[in-house]
């Protein structure tokens, strides 16, 4: 963990964000950060979120942000950060699960069963964990944000990437799961379908050559609606956002 394992003495809000590399993950801690929350970044290494605490704490001097260490692939690991969290920093007002890997693709039968336990044990396993940990709290205190970061997999199978696919139709079930339940409770749990390559260097470096960089999405916007997202009044909230740039041809 970075910094003294002390509370923070202010008043400001928790946003945790489980993932928080250099492309989505940062603009998010930035974007929350800009409006005053303190930011507590998940991962498995500090060296992964170093420019997102880098560049949340670069926002402004009123706001704290501190690295924890977790592993989303193993549940326990998940809930103890997050502890940790509430105890060094505050309760987590919003919880923006963001966590992804590298997948390897192939057709549905060459799909090997520890590749698609490993997809499902990140995608689904280590958010219910991240929900385990936070709802408790939310829900005494009748508000709270939760959010996941996903796909226009959720949606559509694939003959290619069957793993990506299946992890994120589960994520899809498990948000609407948790939003039927605790949505009564004051949690706004909301289900994020980015249907689009990110602008983030290793996306540019793929289509380097080519006119794709004009269709990538820029991370710095789309954090925006997920702060927008956040403000929504209780009684018109979004539990199923989906977003691209203009260009993007839709993909289902």
């Amino acid at each position: 963990m970075n910094g003294d394992s002390i509370p923070s003495d202010n008043a400001n809000p928790i946003c945790a964000i489980i993932g928080a590399g250099e492309g989505l993950g940062k603009s998010l801690a930035v974007e929350f950060a800009t409006h005053g929350h303190d930011i507590a970044l998940v991962s498995r290494s500090q060296a992964g979120s170093d420019a997102a605490l880098s560049a949340a704490l670069e926002v402004t001097p009123r706001i704290d942000a501190r690295f924890f260490a977790a592993d989303a692939t193993q549940p326990r690991s998940v809930e103890t950060a997050l502890q940790l969290v509430a105890q060094d920093m505050g309760e987590v007002e919003v919880l923006i699960y963001n966590a992804r890997d590298s997948f390897k693709g192939c057709a549905p039968l060459d799909l090997e069963y520890e590749a698609l336990e490993q997809t499902l044990r990140l995608e689904v396993v280590g958010a219910l964990a991240a929900a385990k940990a936070v709802l408790p709290g939310m829900r005494r205190r009748g508000h709270g944000s939760l959010m996941f970061s996903s796909a226009t997999a959720a949606f559509r199978g694939s003959a290619i990437n069957p793993a990506y696919a299946i992890g994120k139709f589960a994520l899809r079930a498990l948000s609407q799961s948790l939003s039927k339940a605790y949505a009564v409770d004051g949690i706004h749990v909301v289900h994020f379908r980015i249907d689009c390559d990110l602008d983030v260097p290793i996306m540019r470096q793929y289509y380097q050559g080519s006119d794709a960089p004009d269709i990538l999405a820029d991370p710095d916007a789309i954090a925006k609606s997920y702060w927008a997202a956040h403000q929504q009044p209780p009684q018109a909230w979004s539990n199923e956002i989906e977003l691209r740039p203009l260009t993007e041809k839709w993909t289902y």
